[in-house]
């Protein structure tokens, strides 16, 4: 049975079958950054997911030396995880993948009801929110999981870094010097740090005994699975949806992927059925449930099956080692969180790892990762559950946008009397044009920003490639104050004159 999450660089789950038309990048030529067994390296990031290759990325735009290893022998091939929120949108902006996410994506389609072969209706899966300025994404963006893998993969790869394919973790150790990671092959690994981004079944999480609790959203099997149908079948203009056809018969869907002919199927089964997770399994589920004929199916290019579950790991921390993705939370896919949830844990953590090992941050700046993701994660678990159970609807929260770390230790409000919905030390820092230069253009990089906004207050100096100072007229989202935001995007600190730069920031001179 495959784990309920997204994200993360499991190995290929029990029920889990790449079919017809198997797809997977393999190693970058060349290995251009990767130091030999017996020189630690910086971090060692356990599962090329979504999670362990957006990481990568953003330490290797820091100038930390991360070295990737993979169990699978490429990249996950399912879509698995198709909807990228509209904060992950701005995470992979800044990680310099837009582009090529915007091309090889698109919105969600309309909903197209099926009842007795023939149309009933049409429905919206998200809601239209309000366009504005401070939000460049507004709506989900669909993409397939191995789609958003190859992306950051060549990213990566533009980076200097690489994956290690077929690199099986049997057990890891560690000191108060660093990790000791001990390979299936023999091979021992040593590092400073170590994330597992290895999936909800994580043998890092297990080697270092930390509990992973939770509960069985549902206990209805639900069989997902990458298609192809005969030209005219079905329009690519709808996602459609069909109803409950019968005992142990659950929902159907078929959702057209973006450019491409493939479509997610997802079909829930109920009563006790168990799915046949093959390319004739599909095809009787396609056959059974819809107007189609089984041989209307002409591809099965992937396909797995899993029971809804959200569960969580008691710590996001253990010494040197941090639990990331679904090694540190697994959700029901309903809402789309579990790879959005994911991808910022690594956003999160990355550029808390780069000031402490190039920057000269006190380690304890890393315990703020654990204080700031677990709550987050334990609200998306909430929030996917609710929306599973139908106790809940997609909107705002699903976005992302709103989810912050007021109240945190690396994060320091100055100003009194704040209304609640004010710009707060803590917040996602709003995008926009003030002044004609668009604000996140400004925070794009690896760097702080002090951003003063309608204020003449004295500035510090900028320190190249630690801190850009940029000050703006009046902007309604802001208000007025001087903003230190942090690589992340949030507001570390807020004040009316220039807040006081973390103690260990390098100087300008």
């Amino acid at each position: 049975m495959a784990m309920s999450g997204t994200a993360g660089g499991e190995r290929q789950p029990e029920g889990t079958r790449t079919v017809d038309g198997a797809r997977g990048t393999g190693p970058i030529d060349g290995a251009p950054n990767r130091a030999p067994d017996d020189v630690p390296d910086d971090v060692l990031i356990v599962g090329a997911g979504p999670t362990g290759l957006a990481l990568a990325c953003d330490l290797a735009r820091r100038g930390v030396r991360a070295r990737v290893i993979e169990r699978a022998g490429a990249l996950f091939p399912g879509s698995r995880g198709k909807g990228v929120q509209p904060r992950t949108m701005e995470v992979l902006e800044d990680l310099g993948v837009i582009d090529a996410v915007l091309a090889a994506g698109g919105p969600a389609p309309t909903v197209l009801n099926w009842r007795d072969g023939a149309p009933d209706g049409e429905s919206r899966m998200f809601g239209e929110p309000e366009e504005s300025e401070s939000v460049p994404y507004p709506m989900p963006w669909l993409l397939p999981q191995w789609r958003t893998q190859e992306i950051l993969f060549a990213r990566l790869g533009e980076l200097g870094g690489d994956v290690e394919f077929g690199a099986a973790l049997d057990g890891l150790e560690q000191d108060g010097d660093g990790v000791r990671a001990l390979l299936a092959d023999g091979r021992t690994l040593r590092a400073r740090y170590a994330v597992a981004a290895d999936g909800g079944r994580s043998t890092v999480r297990r080697a270092l005994g930390v509990a992973m609790t939770g509960e069985t959203v549902d206990p209805n099997p639900i069989m997902v699975a990458d298609v192809r149908l005969r030209p005219g079948a079905l329009d690519r203009d709808h996602w459609h949806a069909f109803p409950p056809a019968g005992p142990g018969a659950g929902f159907l869907s078929l959702c057209p992927l973006p450019h491409l002919a493939d479509f997610q199927l997802v079909a829930q089964f109920t009563d006790g059925a168990e799915p046949e997770v093959s390319a004739e399994g599909v095809r009787k589920v396609v056959a059974a449930r819809s107007h189609l004929d089984a041989g209307d199916v002409t591809e099965v290019r992937w396909v797995s099956d899993f029971r809804p579950r959200a569960a969580m790991a008691a710590r996001f921390r253990s010494g040197r080692v941090f639990l990331a993705g679904d090694a540190a939370h697994v959700h029901s896919p309903a809402g789309g969180q579990g790879l959005n949830t994911s991808i910022q844990d690594a956003y999160n953590l990355g550029w808390k790892l780069g000031a402490v090992l190039r920057l000269g941050a006190p380690a304890e700046l890393l315990d703020s990762y654990e204080e700031e993701r677990m709550p987050v994660a334990a609200a998306m678990l909430g929030l996917s559950t609710r929306i599973h159970r139908g106790e809940a609807r997609r909107g705002a929260a699903t976005r992302q946008l709103d989810l912050g770390y007021r109240g945190g230790s690396s994060c320091t409000e100055t100003r009194a009397g704040l209304a609640e919905d004010a710009l707060h030390a803590g917040d996602r820092a709003p995008d926009g044009s003030p002044g004609g230069v668009r604000l996140f253009d400004v925070f794009r990089g690896p760097h702080w920003t002090l951003l003063a906004v309608g204020t003449d207050a004295a500035l510090p100096d900028p320190v190249p490639g630690v801190l850009r100072v940029h000050r703006v007229p009046a902007y309604a989202p802001y208000g007025t104050g001087v903003f230190l935001v942090r690589p992340d995007g949030y507001v570390s600190s807020a004040a009316t004159t220039s807040p006081p730069l973390p103690s260990w920031f390098p100087t300008g001179g």
